[in-house]
This record gives structure tokens, C-alpha cells and sequence, in this order.
């Protein structure tokens, strides 16, 4: 059996299953999970960097989202709350850099 230990997407069993193969799993704690919500966070950063491409970008989203559940937040209020962050300061579309502030 190949390991692996590592967070997984709610679905995977399932596809693991349809794939006529078996699979060991298991629901962790609170503690555990935020831990490995922040490690899937860091690898899917490292993917996106590497692929620089939509779907690794849509991975980092599904962990932040995931986070965000974790922490007691809702998807809506995670995305309410880019939407005022984004009125109040902007988005990062400009390309700006800030050297100094005199």
C-alpha cells in the first residue's frame, strides 16, 4: 500500500473506491486539523508556484476556505470580507509597489 498522511479533498475516498482500490482514512481532531489545513495550505502554494496555473489557484481558494470554516467562518464571510478589504484598500491589480513612505 502506498502511503501518503497527508489532508485529502472530502471526495477522495469515494474516487479512490470507484477506482476499484482500497483506502485507509481518518478524521482528525480540531488541533490536527488546522495544523494540516495550514501544511495543505503551504503545498498548494508550492504547486501554484511551480504551475502557475487556474486549477493549482483554485486549490489554494478550497484550503482557505477550508480554513476559514475551521476558524468559525463561513465562506460568504471570508468573501464578504475581501469585499470591504478590497473597497477600503484595493486589490492587488495595479502591480504597485511601495518603496517609502517619508
Amino acid at each position: 500500500m502506498k502511503k501518503y498522511d497527508k489532508l485529502v479533498r472530502d471526495l477522495i475516498p469515494e474516487v479512490i473506491k470507484k477506482d476499484g482500490k482500497e483506502c485507509d482514512v481518518y478524521i482528525c481532531g480540531k488541533a490536527e486539523f488546522t495544523k494540516r489545513l495550514e501544511d495543505k495550505l503551504q503545498e498548494e502554494v508550492n504547486e501554484y508556484l511551480e504551475e502557475k496555473n487556474l486549477e493549482e489557484l483554485a486549490d489554494v481558494m478550497e484550503v482557505l476556505f477550508g480554513l476559514a470554516e475551521n476558524l468559525g467562518y463561513s465562506e460568504n464571510e471570508l468573501l464578504k470580507k475581501r469585499e470591504e478589504k478590497l473597497k477600503d484598500r484595493g486589490g492587488f491589480k495595479k502591480g504597485i509597489v511601495l518603496q517609502g513612505v517619508k
